[in-house]
């Protein structure tokens, strides 16, 4: 079973749940493309990271001697982040690295356009959807999100983003996206 990103729900409000996400790290591409081949684009330099493109930077003691700075595998998480940045057509694709994995022991990238972030506590306001991952779905779900966190008295921090958990090999009709907007 894939690992997931864990969260706090605070609370069940109309149009979403308020979630507070522990600090975490990811593993993260920008990428400039439309937002249904972003995830496309950006993948093979994820998957070539967590694939073992990369190399440890500390001893491990666990390892034979003389194996540091050799590749390490990273399970596959969930879900698959899809930021959209601004200039327009601009995507910061991000695979959530395990919760286990500390920043100190995250191997370093060997290819120059995947960094590795870490990205601080938040609170986020996340409404679930299954469908396509298109700039109209993404617009409709983000601004219905918008008008709900509006009613609820947020304030919207930034743009929001796609949280993808499921393959795009899946039928579309049982897909798990949510839209989440971090929140102040």
């Amino acid at each position: 079973m894939t690992e997931q990103q864990p969260y706090q729900i605070l609370a069940v409000l109309p149009g979403f749940e308020l979630r507070n996400y522990p600090a975490h790290l990811v593993a993260q591409v920008t990428v400039r493309s439309t937002i249904e081949e972003a995830g496309g684009t950006a993948f093979r330099y994820l998957f070539g990271y967590i694939s073992g493109r990369n190399h440890s930077s500390l001893p491990d003691p666990s390892r034979e001697p003389g194996t540091d700075g050799m590749p390490v595998k990273i399970p596959m998480t969930a879900p698959v982040i899809l930021q959209p940045q601004v200039p327009d057509e601009t995507y910061t694709v991000a695979f959530v690295l395990p919760e286990s994995m500390s920043a100190d022991a995250a191997p370093d990238p060997d290819d120059p356009a995947v960094d590795v972030v870490a990205v601080p506590e938040s609170r986020a306001a996340a409404a679930s959807f299954s469908g396509r991952w298109t700039s109209r779905s993404y617009l409709d779900h983000a601004a219905a999100l918008g008008e709900a966190v509006a009613a609820a008295g947020l304030i919207p921090l930034g743009l929001p983003r796609f949280a993808l958990f499921d393959p795009p090999y899946k039928p579309w009709f049982l897909r798990r996206n949510e839209v989440v907007q971090t929140v102040e």
